[in-house]
């Protein structure tokens, strides 16, 4: 009888580089949001509108111009009269004017001239009149456009694993397709003429079992982010499996087979290979899982696991499922582990990794005991039973009892992001992030972030305009850039707005953005000064400023304000203008900077952010 015998073992090494080698990657595809869970975006999508889309109402009751409530108390209630009524999907049909209110309805689009609303409660009714008893400022009780996310606002950014928040997120924009990772397409051809499908009757006198892998593999390959085709059962026969492989390798990326890999008479799919495609390796130094093939069949990767459920499932997550989540473009989960301590003896000097499966237990001080689980290659309770993998070094002989193992556990925590940073919505800080691997933004703004970092909670803040106690916040500064700020008008500048000062000594409606923007500061700074020119107090200038108090969100928000004519200012950046095709007045440079937690300046992510800075900024 001929065999091919296994003469020099790849090194585990090897069969990693062997299989990265093969080109299993899919492309790109565009599915629609139903389908898109768990999907890889290859792109960054930004909001193109506002949500809401208008301003409207967050509770029941009456719009109305704030300024006609100022002094209305219980005792002394500011009497308007009702001109109308608006519900939620109706277009309003009243404007506004002095001493007039509309009834509203949670959600409905807030009328024309009102810029507040009073809750019902607050409220009682004369006649056609209303009887407001409290007080309201600008934008009370009102969701003003973009409050919820702002057009022009990052979305979601290029490798986001899309997830079911990220759909209510797309659904609420509007967007119905998205570009992803193509999914890896992965044939599973279980061969053997002992296997039969689940199902199907057994003869356990012929020596007949339920066909394991198939099924294991293709769960394996789904929960990887590959797309698993199941072929028909292939035996022993050379020329079926030649044909179901080959039908395999021409509808697939990649092609997996399980057994008749050993180096056997009857198990001939290496010479299939060879013949078919290219062989680039036959055996393995590890343990279960030394009868593995890396090669090529036709156009397809192909790879070629143990028979045994154990070592196909041990060799299929060590070396196969990185490859296709690579492919997917999903991250390498970060493996949860576990130390604890051998619970008893298990000698091993076979010079080869093996792959231990474990369990794990808690003894009586608390602590975590490892025992091994493993009741041969072809036991699938090896498996089952076990709660991870201790991986045994080659060179040793035996583990001894009490001595400390790490444990990769089968389910891992969910994967954390790289670098979390909060702070200044910013164009430039968009594009420094879709750079990184895996970063979680949250747009706070200045005052807020310089707070959170303070707190010991973010790993870098991102801060701009002049900021009052900043230097007492312990932080390192991984760098920043400048930006030009100023006045956003419609293109032409058909008011000729030139400064400040037109916005306070001119009928003009302006648009600023939060308390919390940095751009928000440094406008506060230049009020003051144009107030300390005219010897005034700041406070009358900021009322001089028609729209001064309605403040967005999104450093984008009063450009689209501007844009829609809502508005004949806004305030933002040189680059939105340029953007948006709008026209700038300049009003000055702001320096942005970057600053990092002290405790964490050395970790991947705020490295990866400072390598990321150097290169786009220097």
């Amino acid at each position: 009888m001929d065999r091919k015998e296994f003469r020099d073992l790849a090194s585990p090494a090897q069969a990693r580089e062997a299989i990265d080698s093969l080109s299993l990657e899919g492309g790109v595809e565009r599915v629609s949001l139903a389908d898109a869970r768990g999907r890889v975006l290859t792109a960054r999508l930004d909001a193109e509108l506002d949500v809401p889309g208008f301003d409207r109402a967050s509770l029941d009751g009456y719009a109305l111009r704030a300024r006609d409530t100022f002094g209305a108390d219980e005792a002394d209630p500011a009497r308007l009269e009702v001109v109308g009524e608006v519900h939620a999907g109706e277009e309003p049909d009243a404007d506004l004017e002095e001493g007039q209110a509309v009834e509203i309805s949670t959600g409905a689009v807030m009328p024309a001239g009102a810029d507040a609303m009073v809750p019902v409660e607050r409220t009682d009714t004369e006649g056609s009149d209303v009887l407001v008893r409290t007080s309201v400022a600008p934008g009370d009780n009102v969701m003003f456009a973009g409050a919820d996310v702002a057009a022009g606002e990052r979305a979601l950014g290029p490798g986001t694993r899309i997830t079911p928040r990220d759909i209510g997120l797309l659904s609420a924009l509007g967007i119905d397709e998205v570009p992803v990772r193509a999914r890896p397409r992965v044939g599973i051809v279980s061969t053997g003429d002992e296997l039969v499908r689940p199902g199907d009757d057994v003869n356990s006198a012929r020596g007949e079992i339920y066909d394991v892998n198939s099924y294991t593999i293709a769960a394996g390959v789904e929960d990887a982010g590959g797309e698993a085709v199941l072929y028909p059962h292939a035996g022993d026969d050379r020329e079926e499996m030649e044909r179901v492989l080959r039908e395999a390798a021409r509808e697939c990326d990649l092609v997996l087979s399980s057994g008749s890999t050993s180096a056997s008479a009857v198990d001939v799919i290496y010479d299939v290979i060879e013949e078919g495609g290219e062989l680039l390796l036959h055996g393995v130094a590890v343990k279960p899982g030394k009868p593995m093939l890396v090669g090529r069949l036709e156009d397809s990767a192909y790879v070629g696991l143990p028979g045994y459920p154990v070592s196909a499932m041990m060799v299929f997550r060590t070396f196969v499922a990185p490859a296709i989540r690579a492919a997917a473009g999903l991250p390498e989960p970060e493996a949860a582990t576990l130390e604890g301590r051998m619970a008893v003896e298990e000698r091993y000097g076979e010079g080869r990794l093996r792959l231990m499966p474990v369990g794990v237990v808690s003894d009586g001080d608390g602590e975590t005991l490892v025992y091994p689980v493993d009741k041969g290659s072809g036991a699938t309770t090896s498996l089952a039973e076990a709660d991870g993998v201790v991986e045994v070094d080659p060179a040793t002989d035996y583990l001894e009892a009490g001595e400390s193992v790490t444990i990769r556990l089968f389910s891992p925590d969910v994967r954390p992001p790289t670098l979390l940073g909060v702070g200044e919505d910013d164009p430039t800080l968009n594009r420094l992030l879709d750079r990184l691997e895996n970063p979680r933004y949250l747009s706070v703004g200045s005052r807020p972030a310089l707070r959170r970092l303070r707190e010991g909670v973010p790993d870098v803040a991102v801060v701009a305009g002049p900021i009052e106690r900043e230097s007492e916040v312990d932080a390192d500064a991984l760098g920043g850039w400048k930006r030009e700020w100023g006045l956003l008008v419609p293109p032409g500048n058909p008011d000729d707005v030139s400064g400040i000062a037109d916005l306070v000594d001119r009928d003009l409606r302006f648009v600023n953005r939060t308390t919390d923007s940095g751009l928000r500061a440094s406008l506060g700074a230049a009020v003051a000064d144009l107030a300390e020119e005219r010897d005034v107090d700041r406070h009358e200038v900021v009322e001089a400023i028609d729209g001064f108090q309605v403040a967005l969100r999104a450093h984008e928000s009063p450009a689209r304000k501007v844009i829609a004519g809502e508005a004949d200012a806004g305030l933002g950046l040189a680059e939105t203008a340029d953007r948006l095709d709008l026209e700038f007045v300049p009003l000055g440079d702001q320096r942005v900077r970057v600053l990092a937690n002290p405790d964490r300046v050395e970790k991947a992510g705020v490295r990866e952010l400072e390598r990321a800075l150097e290169s786009t900024l220097e």
